[in-house]
């Protein structure tokens, strides 16, 4: 009966973990560039202290994201940039490494820093880049950043830095850490890839379909009832078990 108790329980347990990220994935549904992260259950083998698996509890983990591509939604600003197909922008994490990301929602501070929308450097070839007062900005397809100098004719632009596009390989793939920044498996930065293309005054929505995450969630509630009624089920057959030794 035990066994039958084990497995109920963290199936339940494992079903909230799993519930939770489901709910993650549903309240990024409106945010740029926002991958979504899959989740998947597998069985584990519990060993004895005699080496022989006795007892088998369920496991919830994300094998990983998806990493199809969002919407394209044009917004005309001159900051928004898309990548078209696959590649990243590349970032600074807080720790001062290199991460990237999907979201070109970029902003200036009072400094002139390019930064993201949640306040991160934008690097360049040279580090973060930095950005002159000027009339109007120009980012190009390359990820060239050009600029109008104040007081400058329409006509004289200067180019001020170049955005870090990078397309990860299949050797040394890109994955999501706890802080949800995507970084190289090895740690190591990749190398800028020229044939990664911008579309500027556009951005890219998130890969959540909210209807699929809708459906998902509710899939989770009714596997989290399903396993608490085999918990119960359980201690009604322990009790009735029991009943059956008093009377013997």
């Amino acid at each position: 009966m035990d066994r039958m108790l084990y497995v109920a329980m963290t199936g339940a347990r494992q079903t909230l973990q799993a519930q939770a990220l489901v709910s993650h994935n549903l309240a990024n549904a409106n945010t740029v560039g926002f991958r979504l992260d899959m989740a998947d259950f597998r069985s584990m083998p519990v060993f004895s202290d005699h080496g022989l698996p006795s007892r088998v509890y369920s496991m919830a983990e994300r094998p990983g994201i998806d990493l199809k591509s969002g919407k394209i939604m044009t917004t005309g600003r001159d900051l928004d940039v898309a990548i078209q197909g696959e590649g990243w922008i590349a970032i600074q994490a807080p720790d001062g490494s290199e991460a990237y990301t999907r979201a070109g929602d970029l902003q200036l501070d009072t400094n002139g820093m390019l930064k993201t929308a949640t306040g991160h450097p934008v690097l360049g070839e040279g580090g973060p880049i930095s950005i002159p007062p000027a009339e109007k900005i120009e980012i190009g397809a390359d990820g060239i950043i050009s600029i109008r100098p104040l007081g400058e004719s329409s006509a004289n632009l200067v180019e001020v830095g170049r955005i870090r596009l990078v397309k990860p390989s299949d050797a040394n793939p890109l994955y999501k850490d706890e802080a949800g920044f995507m970084r190289t498996r090895d740690g190591s930065a990749a190398p800028p890839d020229s044939s990664v293309r911008l579309l500027a005054g556009a951005l890219e929505g998130s890969n959540v379909n909210p209807a699929e995450a809708l459906v998902n969630m509710i899939e989770s509630a009714r596997r989290f009832e399903m396993q608490i009624k085999m918990m119960k089920t359980a201690e009604e057959n322990s009790s009735a078990t029991n009943q059956l030794l008093r009377l013997e």
